[in-house]
């Protein structure tokens, strides 16, 4: 997978124009400086790691706790 750029973020701006972004708002998303949220490429890439991943063999989230397991 390609690196995240701004002019993929201004092309997808430009495509899906329902919602106007800011410059610094699209800024922020390429490489944040604010400190407040993950850049936008950590997520991609997280994302991508969990393509990857063989779910079949990851247990579920949801197990119940069984009353005499608790501890």
């Amino acid at each position: 997978m390609e690196r995240l750029r701004k002019e993929t973020l201004d092309g997808l701006v430009r495509q899906l124009a329902s919602f106007r972004w800011s410059e610094a708002e699209i800024k922020e998303l390429v490489a944040p400086e604010m400190g407040v949220i993950t850049s936008f490429q950590d997520l991609l890439d997280d994302l991508e790691r969990l393509r990857q991943m063989d779910l079949g063999d990851t247990p579920p989230a949801d197990r119940r706790v069984q009353a005499g397991d608790r501890g």
